[in-house]
């Protein structure tokens, strides 16, 4: 009786589920095929209109794979699963077609949703803004907090103004891994590490509980490099000295007292904002620059989202007869295998730069990097791919984003020319190899494996351990392949192994300290990489072409259905209100991330010999 009460229980629960996710899909259906097909909502640009630029979520250089319905529910419920992503290009090409847009006088940085982005992606964002001003027309930014992301944008506006209960945040970047040494040790997991290179830090996590000195020192000194980088061009766009930055907590908390703790009063004195001012007041502002609108009641606006689906067509189509330049976007961790945008998968990607191989009209290949490394079989399968390229007569150009590192610098390195921005992190040329057992967890468990088996070379198991052979044998291997690393970067980039070895070892650095030891060949953006790959291939004209993997059919409408606008704007109508859970997630969140990151590279540590190209610490707080 009791079993079948527990059973009916568990089926109208089951039922429950179900009817209140169908009735939530079919609400999403329903809002969204009512702002599809309204015409009420059409998106225009009225005369002297002001362009908000209201980012929200992190800057990429590939949107992250996500299927359309689930990404609707989790706008529908708040979810933090996945954190928003604004693709860079796209904000390019809304500053640059407002800059020639005569209805657009006004750009307003509204940046208080913008999470974050690299130095790299900051700055070709600012060059366009800076464009945006130079043809005569105004940008303002204003918020009630500025991250130091947010600032570096907000820096290159023509006014800055801050909410008078408001505060500036300039702290300079950090480096604080997690460690889990102590973790592992009280669940009895046993580690088998293997690496070469002093500076070879990756691993660490795994085997120590702090930062070792040598991780240290090497991270002190690109993490240095790239605080200068951000503190004389913010200076420079203000302009204001190197002085203006508080590096010490003592002339911090000096400027805190004299203003009595007000962090609004604090920023206006340190100039890193002009005046101290409310949204009612930046309100009236914008109605004295442009007028009113028809209605008399506000002014003439449009906001990022609006203006991206305005001037972006829903299908881009190619030209058949002119000669191309691809651009092949490789971001995230590379692991074996095929898998989807916001990821390199060797065989995928492999199979994105053959298309471009086999394509006539592509004369130029230009590889956009933006990865830690990973795998180092994936990272060898991509590279045999751009040989092969290079082998059918067209020219491979590198085009390292935020980092290109381990497996990233893999990849690049046999490419025709590497370009790479300032603050691009790359080198970590170091190999690593990691294997788990759980061997003594099971025994405090009462679990054991036991067996028989035909040769001693089978003995290996993640429940029973590894044998001391096999250790040394796996390390054999992981120092094979540092030498092979080595050996490939000295013959790609003309130098001995020697002098290889001397600036590898795992270390990292920025691409003007890896510039000064010959492991990059220019200083430049995706833009520049472009013009050298077109270059290099002689071609006077040329259209720039994307290859990206292809949605289905299906995820191709859902994403149209889904993804616009209008829709998004009806589907917030159904969110619900903020509540305490979500309170504390935020709270949390910073920490059960980069829990939850640690715990995602583990899991993608697929490479089928257990070597890794792979860097950590790359990850750096911006």
């Amino acid at each position: 009786m009791i079993g079948k009460f527990f059973k009916a229980l568990w089926h109208g629960l089951n039922f429950s589920r179900r009817l209140v996710l169908n009735i939530i899909f079919f609400i999403i259906i329903v809002a969204a095929l009512i702002a599809a097909f309204s015409g009420k909502d059409e998106i225009t640009v009225s005369e002297n209109s002001v362009l908000r630029l209201n980012l929200n979520g992190y800057l990429v250089e590939e949107l992250t794979y996500i299927d359309p319905l689930d990404a609707a529910l989790q706008d529908l419920s708040e979810s933090n699963d996945q954190p928003h992503e604004i693709l860079l290009d796209d904000v390019l090409e809304v500053i640059n077609r407002a800059r020639k847009d005569d209805r657009i006088q006004v750009l307003w940085l509204d940046l208080e949703n913008l999470y974050g982005g690299h130095l790299d992606k900051l700055e070709v964002i600012a060059q366009a803004i800076d464009e945006f001003k130079s043809a005569g027309k105004k940008v303002i930014a204003h918020g009630s907090y500025y991250s130091q992301s947010q600032y570096y944008l907000a820096s290159h506006a023509d006014s800055i103004s801050l909410h008078p209960y408001g505060a500036v945040k300039i702290q300079g970047f950090a480096s604080y891994p997690l460690y889990f040494k102590d973790a592992l040790d009280k669940l009895k997991v046993t580690q088998h590490i293997f690496r070469v290179g002093t500076y070879k830090s990756a691993i660490e996590p795994l085997i120590r509980n702090d930062m070792s000195d040598a991780a240290k020192e090497a991270n002190r000194l690109w993490l240095g490099e790239l605080w200068q980088q951000y503190k004389h061009e913010v200076a420079e766009a203000r302009p204001f000295g190197l002085d203006n930055f508080d590096e010490t907590l003592n002339d911090y908390e000096m400027k805190i007292q004299a203003v009595q703790g007000d962090f609004a009063q604090y920023a206006l004195n340190n100039r890193w904002v002009d005046e101290l001012k409310t949204d009612q007041q930046l309100h009236n502002e914008f109605i004295e620059l442009v007028g009113l609108d028809k209605r008399g009641k506000t002014f003439n606006h449009i906001s990022f989202d609006e203006y991206l689906e305005m001037i972006k067509p829903p299908v881009q189509f190619e030209n058949p007869v002119t000669e191309k330049v691809a651009v092949i976007v490789a971001r995230g961790t590379i692991v074996d295998g095929k898998q989807k945008a916001g990821k390199i998968g060797g065989d995928s990607t492999a199979a994105l730069l053959k298309k471009a191989r086999l394509n006539d009209k592509v004369k130029a290949v230009v590889l956009r990097i933006d990865s830690g490394g990973g795998s180092m079989f994936a990272s060898e399968t991509i590279r045999n791919e751009i040989l092969a390229i290079k082998a059918a007569g067209k020219p491979v150009v590198a085009s390292m984003g935020s980092v290109a590192a381990s497996g990233g610098y893999w990849i690049a390195a046999s490419t025709n020319e590497i370009w790479a921005a300032p603050s691009t992190i790359t080198g970590s040329i170091g190999v690593f190899g990691a294997i788990l057992t759980f061997e003594n967890s099971l025994k405090e468990l009462g679990i054991y494996s036991d067996g028989v088996s035909t040769t001693e070379l089978n003995s290996m198991s993640l429940t029973r351990g590894i044998d001391k052979q096999i250790v040394d044998i796996y390390q054999l291997s992981v120092e094979n392949s540092y030498d092979k690393f080595i050996s490939l970067v000295a013959k790609e980039r003309n130098m001995t192994k020697e002098a290889v070895d001397k600036v590898a070892q795992g270390r990292v650095w920025t691409a003007t300290q890896a510039k000064e030891f010959g492991l990059i060949d220019n200083l430049g953006y995706k833009k520049d990489a472009i013009e050298a790959a077109a270059k290099l291939a002689n071609l006077d004209f040329y259209e720039v072409i994307t290859i990206e993997q292809e949605l289905s059919e299906k995820e191709q409408l859902l994403r149209e259905l889904f993804g616009s606008a209008m829709v998004k704007s009806a589907l917030a109508g159904f969110a619900p209100t903020p509540s305490i859970v979500k309170l504390a997630n935020g709270y949390l969140s910073p920490i059960t991330s980069q829990v939850e990151q640690n715990l995602e590279l583990l899991n993608q540590f697929n490479d089928p010999n257990g070597t890794y190209v792979r860097c950590l610490v790359c990850e750096v707080s911006f």
